[in-house]
């Protein structure tokens, strides 16, 4: 059974999203802040990350993206660089900015929108799994 943390500050997402992982067979987690996500990642050493830009702050998810993906020597993460990270925000319905995967500026592996149905979030759980 896969693992998967959800970083987001938003319970009714995260509780949207918690019941067809679980009833798919997920094991899923959930943080409030990328500093808390960041932690339970030491902790569960998920198989897979959804996770929020706007949180604490409005890059809290990209900030958090960039930590986890640190190419550096010694970086505090390197041990879960290869974790699928899929994007899941508002972003895109709430600021004139667009985003999509980079590897230097947003290294996440694919990037949906809240406003996405659950078996369109879940199909992408799947093919993030089955790529890793």
């Amino acid at each position: 059974m896969a693992k998967i943390l959800m970083i987001d500050d938003d319970p009714d997402i995260v509780e949207a999203i918690r019941i067809p992982l679980e009833v798919s067979g997920y094991e899923f987690h959930a943080a409030s802040s990328g500093s808390e996500g960041l932690e339970q990642i030491k902790q569960i050493n998920p198989d897979l990350i959804i996770l929020d830009v706007m949180m604490d702050t409005a890059t809290e998810g990209f900030q958090t993206s960039l930590k986890l993906r640190d190419n550096a020597p010694g970086a505090e993460y390197a041990a879960y660089r290869q974790i699928p990270i899929l994007m899941l925000t508002a972003v895109h319905t709430t600021t004139p900015l667009r985003f999509a995967p980079d590897e230097d500026y947003l290294p996440v592996d694919a990037f949906l929108e809240k406003s996405a149905d659950p078996d369109e979030i879940l199909a992408k759980v799947e093919e993030l799994l089955k790529r890793a």
